[in-house]
């Protein structure tokens, strides 16, 4: 069994307030049980950017729910605008990629976006003095995008804590990414553990318009690996592709 007050190192804080970047998916859900089971009363944020598979935030809605979340906020903030994004924008979603094919940056990467939800989350966690922000960014699995690496999440804590007035009075924020070395299947394990109910969740970048998932995109394509590694059975259902 995996100790999860490791994954923190917050053991001890116990009933301490954190922000959640909650997007409805499987990462950051699992991030989301990670943050319950260490202690933490939770207020989750979920980012509308006007991102094309929106299905992600009907599941963040449904999670909120699960796990009965009073303090739950929606911000919009329409990066569609900028575009440059295959996420955002009228660029086609890469299918069937191999890994190798995804060892690049990919058009999926949205500029800027986790700055973009850190920058909101610390804004929201510094009226609640919540000096605890988790994110669930992962570099392993999918080391194509900057502003998942380690180096990226030390460089913003330290920012944090540099431009705020909570910051420079005293307090210490910190940025917990318990994914962040941990492979896919890994992650699939410890959230099965926790109890986490991955049908609620959503992953696909390109989903079908029931909101099932396409079962050829990059995300999908990672997730259905995690779970054929971890000995379990996604509970999406794929049956159309």
């Amino acid at each position: 069994m995996t100790d999860f007050s490791m994954i923190t190192g917050y053991n001890s804080l116990m009933n301490k307030k954190a922000v959640v970047l909650l997007s409805g998916g499987l990462d950051s859900t699992t991030c989301l049980a990670i943050a319950k089971d260490a202690g933490f009363k939770v207020y989750a944020l979920t980012i509308n950017y006007g991102q094309r598979h929106d299905f992600e935030l009907n599941a963040a809605n449904q999670i909120i729910d699960h796990y009965n979340i009073k303090d739950h906020s929606i911000v919009d903030i329409d990066l569609s605008q900028f575009g440059g994004s295959a996420l955002t924008d009228d660029i086609e979603i890469p299918k069937d990629r191999n890994e190798n094919e995804m060892s690049d940056i990919p058009v999926t990467y949205v500029p800027a976006r986790n700055t973009v939800f850190l920058s909101l989350g610390l804004a929201w966690a510094e009226t609640l003095e919540a000096y605890d922000i988790f994110i669930g960014v992962n570099a392993l699995d999918y080391s194509g995008y900057p502003d998942c690496r380690p180096e990226y999440i030390s460089a913003f804590e330290k920012t944090a804590n540099l431009a705020t007035r909570a910051g420079v009075s005293g307090n210490t924020f910190r940025i917990h990414t318990p994914l962040i070395n941990m492979t896919k299947s890994e992650i699939i394990s410890i959230g099965l553990q926790l109890g986490v109910d991955y049908g609620l969740t959503s992953t696909c970048y390109d989903p079908r318009h029931n909101g099932d998932p396409c079962g050829h995109c990059d995300a999908c394509l990672l997730r259905l690996k995690g779970f054929e590694e971890s000995g379990n059975i996604d509970p999406l259902n794929y049956s159309d592709q």
